[in-house]
């Protein structure tokens, strides 16, 4: 079962030419495209399915600082504001809302990591809040259980994956932007070395600029082309229920289970960082340099089946541009829920939270995530193809960072003095080990 998304009515045949093509219609492709129209740019995005219809709309809805990556930080912080101000201009709801997010636990060496990225965070001028134990169960108290401690990051918030990218998309649209679903990106024409154009297989888009913001899908995209991005994906589940009598906090995490309010009401449910690992041959290829991160995060995964070989998005066969391709076999990446995460995550909730109980279970649905070696994002452009952008590898954060990265990505491709450093994220790092440089959140 799919997770709920609102559709976009769009065209389906792209314009014959845009200043730049951003391949891929999700969180990330599409806060680009809105950032790149505000300036006037000719923009059009390319969209194999339905806009924000793979991990863009399969997350949590986390828009967070707290526990993020030194990396990562700066983006997520110009992110937190930039998702206030995208809907004061644009007058589009994505659901946003800064609730702030609760994290409780009785674990002394979890509560510990915590305290030591609040001081780092203070330093960074991030506001958060260590909990003692009285304060926690203040906090809490819908858990009706002690804690030993938490955090409570106010500024912090949600919005709704199943209403955000398409929030995105009709205000992209309302700027003059192209937003064209249903059509895939086969590959890249180029001309003296630097691209020419993107081909997708309803035609030739001329352009000097390419962003490849495909996701779970980047890697392969690359291969075509003989560019070598590792990158590797998780098959997570996640489940919904509708709306309890009491309400319940707006996000709570805990080592068993995170809760989520949605707009409507309704309650997303995950276990953090469980997730089934898919064997391809993408992996095999690249898991030498995954073996750090898959060292440090063992014990939430499991083996998988064979449903992401059968997706085609880590495929590592060579296709042609004038014959359909895995993208358009696979539209949309709808692998179904792993039953017993399901059936673990909602034990665990009800557990938590007993009003759970009586919540009907209304959907649910599993994505893949994909990661880079590190945990961060590669965004910079590619040398081997001057004029191409990767924007791919957000490694679960994407969601939440989505409206600073496309900020960034924007001002890569009109040349403006980017909103962060974009540096930690240029792909060149990537010819280089990797290892002991995991993301430790």
């Amino acid at each position: 079962m799919s997770p709920p998304l609102v559709q976009v009515q769009s065209p389906t045949t792209p314009p014959a030419a845009a200043d730049v093509v951003i391949i891929g219609g999700g969180i990330i492709g599409i806060f680009t495209a809105y950032y790149l129209a505000k300036r006037g740019i000719s923009v059009a995005v390319v969209e194999k399915g339905r806009i924000g219809a793979e991990q863009s709309s399969r997350n949590w809805g986390w828009c967070r600082q707290q526990n993020r990556d030194a990396r990562e930080l700066p983006m997520a912080t110009k992110s937190i504001d930039l998702w206030e101000q995208f809907a004061a201009e644009s007058g589009e709801d994505t659901g946003f809302t800064r609730c702030g997010l609760l994290y409780l636990s009785n674990d002394d060496e979890e509560i510990n990591r915590w305290a030591t990225w609040g001081k780092f965070a203070k330093s960074a001028g991030v506001t958060t809040y260590m909990l003692d134990s009285k304060q926690a169960a203040e906090r809490g108290h819908a858990t009706r259980r002690p804690w030993k401690g938490g955090v409570f990051s106010p500024t912090d918030g949600t919005a709704d994956p199943g209403k955000a990218a398409p929030a995105v998309a009709r205000a992209v649209m309302k700027l003059g932007g192209h937003v064209i679903q249903q059509c895939a990106a086969r590959g890249i024409e180029t001309e003296g070395g630097r691209v020419s154009g993107v081909i997708t297989e309803a035609g030739v888009i001329k352009t000097r600029t390419a962003i490849l913001a495909g996701g779970a899908w980047a890697s392969s995209f690359c291969h075509q082309l003989g560019i070598r991005f590792p990158q590797a994906s998780v098959r997570q589940s996640i489940m919904s229920v509708a709306p309890t009598n009491e309400p319940l906090p707006g996000a709570l995490y805990t080592s068993g289970v995170a809760v989520t309010r949605r707009s409507d009401g309704s309650y997303a449910l995950a276990i953090s960082g469980r997730a089934r690992v898919d064997p391809t041959l993408q992996f095999l290829r690249f898991s030498p340099q995954f073996l750090p991160m898959f060292a440090k995060r063992w014990r939430n995964l499991s083996p998988g089946g064979l449903q992401a070989w059968r997706s085609g998005h880590e495929s590592l066969s060579r296709w042609r541009l004038d014959a359909p391709t895995p993208m358009e076999h696979m539209r949309i990446l709808d692998a179904p829920a792993d039953p017993v995460s399901i059936r673990a995550t909602h034990r665990r909730a009800i557990e938590l939270l007993p009003e759970l109980a009586e919540a009907r279970v209304t959907h649910t649905w599993a994505g893949y995530v994909d990661s880079t070696p590190d945990g961060v994002p590669g965004i910079g452009e590619l040398p081997q193809t001057p004029g191409l952008i990767l924007a791919a590898g957000f490694s679960g954060h994407g969601f939440g960072i989505g409206p600073g990265a496309g900020h960034l990505i924007a001002d890569l491709a009109s040349g403006v003095a980017p909103i962060v450093d974009p540096r930690p994220y240029h792909p060149n790092r990537f010819n280089d080990s990797s290892w002991g440089k995991v993301a430790d959140f």
